[in-house]
């Protein structure tokens, strides 16, 4: 029997350890491929609260084990932040990791060092209390999701760096609800070809950008036709980039250049999306050319593992043992009904579940509307009881 009191106790005590990591890590600049220091911080902390096993992978994902069960489970915070952009629009220092009235702001602090701190404190809390069940855990924090969603954990499970797990928590900001899912997505690259000739003479030429409005105008229309789907909400699609080429401002452009933000809902494929694109092209009477963009950056330690940018939407359905699980464990721990939702945004649970096919449910501290703003921020509180979560659910999941 879990005591979950005690459990709760131990979280209100370590509350000071995890506001003080937090705030390392909020203080070390870790934007996507460039989280070098950062994981040398983590792997600090792993050490510090002592943990069976540390390994770095050869992408620089760091992954801590505690216990030795069958079950394999999987804990997953990535690491990296998105920048700051002017730093001047934020009202404090986005690098202080400041504390005030309950609360820590700074990049990362929602989005989402905030499950990291939370996570290594939970398996502290195993450790002391012995809850150590059938199950190892691995809790990972991974590198290069904000650029490449899922990245991390494509790599970690085709290259056989820790068994397949068969379930994985996303630490994700849910503002300490059950998460089940969200929307894929995708990036497209549309091109048109044309012409170049001297501008004072354009109709001796083809102007690329030209066609290329037509093909906008009917991305435009093809967003008002995609599916909705009643939990994901609809999919969409819309022009987020685009450049031409020209000799020079005195001549026709002879290609032009769209990049295609596709949110994918429930039942859409890459295969699917494509074709939309292509079929809106068709209407346009225009010829161009589509791609499914390539993700091909290299991690901070130098490994290129290329992808396709394409990151499947996914859903664990709600009678899942997985999501019964946890929406146990959060009446045992919180001692209330948890509401059972989705992200807005995107996850590495495209990779998990999407990809993968790992059932995947999600849980945070922090609300994700504070994602990527300058209002980002989590709540201590939010701190304690994630962590109290995070320790009991692989027990209650084993024994499910």
């Amino acid at each position: 029997m879990i005591d979950y009191k005690k459990v709760m106790e131990l979280s209100k005590k370590y509350e000071p350890d995890m506001v003080k990591f937090l705030r390392d890590m909020i203080r070390i600049p870790s934007e996507s491929a460039k989280e070098r220091e950062v994981i040398q911080r983590i792997k600090k902390e792993m050490e510090k609260v002592g943990f069976d096993e540390i390994r770095i992978d050869p992408m620089g994902n760091i992954l801590g084990r505690v216990g030795k069960g069958k079950k394999i489970i999987a804990m997953d915070a990535h690491i990296d932040t998105v920048g700051v952009g002017d730093k001047n629009s934020w009202q404090w220092d986005p690098y202080e990791g400041k504390l005030e009235n309950g609360i820590i702001y700074g990049r990362g602090a929602s989005d989402q060092e905030a499950g990291m701190a939370s996570m290594v404190y939970g398996a502290k809390i195993i450790k002391e209390l012995k809850l150590e069940d059938d199950y190892t855990l691995w809790i990972t924090g991974t590198v290069q999701e904000e650029d490449c969603d899922g990245l991390c954990w494509q790599y970690i499970l085709k290259e056989k760096i820790i068994d397949k797990p068969e379930v994985v928590v996303i630490t994700e900001p849910t503002n300490l609800n059950i998460y089940r899912g969200h929307r894929g997505r995708m990036e497209i690259g549309v091109t048109t070809n044309g012409v170049s000739c001297h501008g004072s003479a354009p109709e001796r030429g083809k102007n690329a950008v030209y066609m290329m409005a037509k093909v906008v105008n009917e991305i435009e229309k093809l967003n008002e036709r995609i599916k909705h789907d009643e939990f994901l909400g609809k999919g969409s699609v819309t022009v987020s980039y685009i450049e031409c080429n020209t000799p020079s401002l005195c001549a026709v452009p002879d290609r032009a250049y769209i990049h295609l933000d596709r949110r994918l809902t429930q039942g859409e494929t890459r295969e699917s999306a494509v074709a939309e694109v292509k079929d809106a092209i068709q209407r346009a009477q225009i010829e161009a050319s589509v791609e499914v963009l390539k993700y091909s950056t290299p991690s901070y330690t130098g490994l290129v593992y290329e992808i396709d940018k394409y990151y499947p939407t996914w859903v664990l359905p709600e009678n899942h043992v997985v999501c019964k699980a946890a929406v146990k464990n959060y009446k045992d721990v919180l001692g209330i009904t948890p509401k059972v939702d989705k992200w807005t945004f995107s996850t590495n649970g495209v990779a998990t579940m999407g990809t993968m096919g790992v059932p995947t449910i999600g849980f945070g501290p922090a609300h994700e509307i504070h994602a990527h703003a300058i209002s980002d921020q989590v709540p201590v509180e939010h701190l304690v009881k994630a962590c109290a979560w995070y320790a009991t659910f692989p027990s209650v999941y084993v024994n499910m």
